[in-house]
């Protein structure tokens, strides 16, 4: 997985696909998205028509964009199992400590598109990025 480039899409870009989700038309491509607030059922700090970011990520050779409220920056970190050190968590490939104590979850973007094509708002994940395990 890569992180390929980040993005603040604009309005006309986001549009929902009948009974299919939500895509990102980047450069005349269609992309699947995922509100990634939705898929981990947490409040979002922006508001939903409000502006977000788009983390365009490549898995496998398929693009994918996770819509997020903000970035924090970038760092390496050293990444801990969840699963030896306490369960095994959907989404997560492990965690990690930062720089000011505060722990941080670490995404498997595969995990991700098999959990978002199982929600019916995202069901355009399995047409446009298949996953294999």
């Amino acid at each position: 997985m890569s992180i390929v480039e980040s993005i603040a899409p604009r309005r006309e870009q986001l549009r929902q696909v009948a009974g299919r989700g939500e895509v990102i038309v980047l450069r005349g491509e269609p992309l699947p998205a995922v509100r990634l607030n939705r898929l981990f059922r947490v409040a979002s700090a922006a508001e939903e028509n409000a502006a977000l970011l788009a983390v365009i990520v490549d898995h496998r050779g398929k693009r994918l964009a996770l819509l997020v409220d903000e970035l924090l920056g970038q760092q390496q970190v050293v990444i801990k199992s969840l699963e030896t050190n306490f369960r095994k968590v959907e989404g997560a490939a492990g965690a990690t400590i930062l720089g000011d104590g505060q722990p941080a979850l670490i995404l498997d973007v595969a995990a991700v598109a098999e959990m978002a094509k199982n929600c019916d708002w995202a069901s355009s994940i399995p047409a446009l990025l298949p996953i294999s395990a």
